[in-house]
């Protein structure tokens, strides 16, 4: 997280479609309809809606890497996109009773923590900071988890194999989540001290 990293990092463009941005649109598209699958158990649905919100979230950024897609929308969408999915996977494991209170709290409590240093840094002049690969790792494991936890209430073996999987997903998800969410506070702080200095 050093000054060289952070002059090094690629230039991002204004451009609006393009190729990820587009699967960045998907993505959201496909939370209302994740939300009714899961709420109205239709877990078939639900657990393909996930999985296809994984597949696509690599994707737009293996291609937005790749082919010097990056684009100041990218940057905007593919963050919302990760964290509706993670709320709204929250709220409708919670409201069937398919995942226990102090994990919604956890996580809901570290997004907290997250809005709250974006609205300081946003006061400051800062807007955002760029993606961290934990954080994203965070993000992978627990987009890996919500799908394994919603198999693990099945009766049948695939109930049993997914449980154990999904929860080790999911305790990765949480740690990593969270030692991203250190990581970002750090960052902001270099960034915020690197603009103090640089005002004259």
């Amino acid at each position: 997280m050093g000054a060289d990293r952070i002059s090094q990092a690629p230039a991002v463009s204004r451009r609006a479609l393009t190729l990820p941005n587009v699967l960045s649109v998907i993505r959201l598209a496909g939370v209302p309809l994740f939300l009714w699958a899961i709420v109205r158990a239709h877990d078939g649905l639900a657990v393909l809606v996930l999985v296809l919100s994984g597949m696509t979230d690599y994707a737009d950024g293996k291609i937005a890497r790749t082919f010097a897609m990056e684009s100041r929308l990218g940057q905007f969408l593919d963050p919302i996109a990760d964290r509706l999915y993670i709320l709204t996977t929250l709220v409708g494991l919670a409201w069937r009773d398919m995942i226990p209170l102090w994990l919604v709290l956890v996580l809901l409590t570290r997004e907290l923590v997250m809005t709250v240093m974006l609205l300081y840094l946003r006061s400051r002049g800062q807007v955002g900071l760029p993606v961290h690969f934990v954080g994203k790792a965070a993000t992978f494991n627990l987009l890996y988890a919500f799908p394994l936890l919603l198999l693990a209430h099945r009766t049948d073996w695939v109930g049993s194999l997914a449980r154990p999987i999904g929860w080790g997903f999911a305790w990765w998800g949480i740690v990593l989540y969270w030692f991203a969410a250190v990581l970002y506070a750090v960052q902001a702080h270099f960034v915020l001290s690197r603009r103090r200095v640089a005002t004259p």
